[in-house]
């Protein structure tokens, strides 16, 4: 701030006591400083998320970014935004590439940094008005929604309330679910800029802006005060009763993409350790459960096609005398699907549902005959494409309602809520993460998890194939969690509900509405610019 605060003689004196030779260097080292303040400002919100608890650094983020951003023109502005999610989603998406290289890594970062450019524009086009707070930070959240969106279906990772579920933010998601709260965390932060500014400004001339001094402290106080007034959403009262459910992670037997590369012994890993704690609820060490839930691809050869997976299933199902469900890759009319699989102990399969939200170029495979000429590797990772669910999963297990969002669809807002709208009192996002050794995106997987909970107030458990699962109240609290890469169970009595929170009643309203402010919000920038243009031309 202080190079845009020096005057021209300032900066004129100060040339002069500097060494002809070195002046030099030092205007380049003043025309980089906003590239490196985006950069580093983009690096700043990569240490808000987990798995480190620094979600309060995400208002300085946004800070940096508006002032490196205020008053610049469209190219500089796209360059300034280019970094700063560069800054932020290169060390956030390094865990794309652990198995398969920076190459895919890169591309996506790459792409993805380019909806952040494209807002840095919008940014800097809406930092002049009144009131600039406000539209930046819509309009940050309408780049949040077209990234959920295109291409290949979107990916939201990376969403600024991803990295919100131990701040004092989070019960905004009861009110409008992550882009309310999003909204609120970005704007906390270019109002943070903006009051500094004015105050950088008070002191230099003296003046007072009272209405831009309002508007920066209001962008301040209201997310707080918000957040606070919105605790009484956040509970976890059984509406319903309880039930005791356990959480199956029955490990692996290696990590990477080989995972599962020895036939039926995932599936065994699972029936082992679901036998183990069936001899634990025999002896009274501990109590029984209503229902077991186990990981995504927990079955590694389908069931329906090999009766011996069948009869590991069934056998672990009786011994501990209650319903399963099971994740498995099932082929059915020559076509794949990622499945979970509700497996009665006595009568069998009785229920599926399968992933609707599949994951491209890991289960599928977009511009296959492109990618297959640039490397043949690739396309031999994901042979077959999976094919997508059509309908809600919702398991009525021992009379409890279980909705099922499988592994990357915790990420989609509107996965999550389909499954609370269709009637599900808990919800299990049961997960495949071994073949991300143990990068951050598991725990990055698992705060979605806790932010979904308070989004809409229900019970979530997460049962991984080799970690972390954990349980989650519906106020975010993780109460139980398991190691990474050991056989563990958690067995726990949770609440039950079934009341909608405003979030998971109003859907995708509060983005909607974001967006619109975003666009009324541009649309006053450039038309505030053409009507300036034509006066300096008159």
């Amino acid at each position: 701030m202080t190079v845009t605060a020096t005057s021209v003689g300032e900066s004129d004196q100060l040339e002069q006591r500097i060494a002809p030779g070195a002046r030099t260097w030092v205007r380049r080292l003043v025309r980089l400083l906003p590239a490196a303040a985006a950069t580093l400002s983009g690096l700043l919100l990569y240490v808000s998320f987990p798995p480190r608890t620094l979600w309060w650094l995400a208002l300085p983020a946004f800070a940096g970014f508006g002032w490196v951003l205020r008053g610049r023109g469209w190219k500089a502005a796209l360059g300034l935004g280019y970094l700063f999610g560069l800054g932020f989603l290169l060390p956030l998406l390094v865990w794309t590439g652990v198995e398969v290289g920076p190459g895919p890594w890169l591309a996506l970062v790459a792409i993805e940094a380019l909806f952040v450019a494209l807002v840095g524009v919008g940014v800097a086009a809406v930092s002049k008005l009144p009131g600039a707070p406000v539209w930046a930070a819509a309009v940050w959240i309408a780049g949040e929604a077209a990234r959920a969106r295109v291409p290949f279906h979107g990916f939201p990772w990376g969403k600024v309330a991803f990295g919100q579920a131990d701040g004092v933010f989070l019960p905004l998601a009861a009110v409008g679910g992550t882009p309310v709260l999003g909204f609120a965390v970005v704007l906390c932060g270019f109002g943070l800029y903006e009051v500094v500014r004015l105050a950088v400004e008070r002191r230099r001339t003296g003046e007072v802006r009272r209405t831009a001094a309002a508007v920066g402290l209001l962008s301040l106080a209201v997310p707080v005060v918000g957040a606070v007034a919105a605790r009484p959403l956040v509970s976890d009262t059984a509406e319903n009763g309880t039930a005791t459910v356990a959480v199956i992670q029955g490990n692996v037997p290696r990590a990477g993409l080989d995972f599962n590369s020895q036939r039926r012994a995932v599936l065994d890993y699972h029936a082992r350790e679901t036998e183990r704690l069936a001899a634990e609820v025999k002896a009274g060490k501990v109590a029984r459960p209503d229902f077991v839930l186990w990981p995504e691809n927990s079955s590694d050869i389908d069931p329906f096609a090999n009766p011996d997976a069948r009869a590991v299933i069934d056998a672990a199902a009786k011994s501990i005398g209650a319903p399963l469900s099971v994740g498995g890759v099932v082929e059915r009319n020559g076509k794949l699907y990622n499945e979970q699989i509700l497996w009665d102990p006595a009568k069998g399969p009785v229920d599926t549902y399968d992933k609707r939200q599949i994951q491209p170029f890991g289960e599928y495979l977009p511009l296959r005959s492109l990618i297959g000429a640039i490397n043949e590797n690739w396309t031999a990772m994901v042979r077959q494409d999976f094919s997508r669910g059509t309908e809600p999963g919702v398991f009525t297990m021992d009379g409890a309602k279980v909705g099922l969002v499988t592994c990357y669809e915790a990420a989609f807002d509107w996965t999550v809520r389909s499954e609370v709208t269709d009637g599900a009192q808990l919800i299990s996002v049961p997960s495949n993460n071994a073949t991300f050794d143990r990068s951050e995106m598991t725990y990055q997987q698992l705060a979605m998890s806790r932010v979904r909970a308070v989004e809409h107030s229900r019970t979530v458990t997460v049962p991984v194939t080799s970690g972390v699962s954990a349980i989650i109240m519906p106020d975010g609290r993780i109460t139980q969690r398991t190691g990474m890469f050991v056989a563990d169970s958690l067995v726990q009595k949770v609440p039950l509900r079934s009341s909608q929170t405003p979030a998971t009643r109003l859907g995708i309203l509060p983005e909607i509405a974001l967006v619109l402010v975003a666009a009324g919000g541009l649309g006053w920038a450039v038309g505030a610019g053409l009507r300036g243009r034509r006066a300096g031309d008159a």
